[in-house]
């Protein structure tokens, strides 16, 4: 679907919402290929889009997941959207400071309504238990020694009921608590977490939020099972670096994986 830039503008104008910056201004559309590739199309003209601008479809033809996996959603049942920040604050070698303070503001509202059992699966799924309720994907621009914008892409299950086959552990929020769920209300709650760690991120306080995302990260200090290459192991996650690369002590050494490397085996 193509997006005629005028009535884009004058959309935004026309879709404000009181309370935070984040979410401010939010575009819904039935159907696009992918919201994150709309705003960045929108970012890459000349007129500035404001911090904070959501896109929200109703149906991906073309959503996007982590190492180019497509986002599966059932037309109308779940919250997909993508949000736009500019942390120029940050350098490209904190890539991975954004993606935390993003998770946390993704699954503490989660929590307030699932509860305790929502966690962040490294580096970027939201899962309940052992199954995958929804996940992230951040496309940055660098321009010289600072992140120019952020789009983040971020998909929850919400009402769906069935999934395809070849989904491995998909859940959904109706599933958990059996019964239909505000999809606009969920993503405001987002918004409004999104919004509070974003800037205490932008306040100097990465540290803090990278010990809260280790905290809520799933098996972490725990011994779990892996699979890397063709070696089963087990292993405890015990840190995850400035890139990003997930550290997990075997054998009393700590390695670190990207996301190519290692897979987790749920039993």
């Amino acid at each position: 679907m193509k997006t005629n830039l005028h009535t884009f503008y004058s959309t935004l104008q026309n879709n404000i919402i009181s309370g935070a910056f984040v979410g401010q201004n939010i575009l819904t559309y039935k159907e696009i290929t992918s919201t994150n590739d709309l705003l960045k199309q929108l970012v890459a003209n000349s007129k500035p889009v404001p911090e904070g601008t959501v896109i929200m479809a109703e149906y991906q033809t073309a959503g996007k997941g982590q190492q180019q996996n497509g986002w599966h959603s059932e037309a109308g049942k779940n919250l997909t959207f993508s949000l736009l920040l500019y942390p120029q604050f940050l350098s490209p070698q904190n890539t991975f400071d954004l993606a935390a303070a993003m998770s946390l503001g993704v699954i503490k509202p989660l929590r307030e309504i699932l509860g305790d059992e929502v966690r962040l699966k490294w580096p970027n799924d939201i899962y309940y238990k052992q199954q995958k309720l929804g996940g992230m994907l951040i496309e940055n621009t660098i321009t010289g020694n600072a992140i120019k914008s952020a789009v983040v892409g971020i998909g929850i299950n919400i009402n769906q009921e069935s999934f395809p086959a070849h989904l491995p552990n998909p859940v959904s929020v109706k599933q958990i608590l059996s019964e239909n769920y505000a999809i606009k209300e969920v993503l405001l709650q987002i918004c409004a977490g999104i919004e509070f760690y974003y800037l205490k991120l932008k306040a100097g306080k990465s540290e803090e939020i990278k010990q809260e995302y280790l905290n809520n990260l799933y098996g972490f200090g725990r011994e779990l099972e892996f699979q890397t290459n063709n070696e089963i192991f087990k292993g405890e996650i015990c840190a995850v670096n400035p890139s990003g690369l997930l550290g997990v002590k075997k054998e009393n050494e700590t390695v670190f994986f990207d996301l190519k490397q290692i897979k987790f085996i749920f039993n």
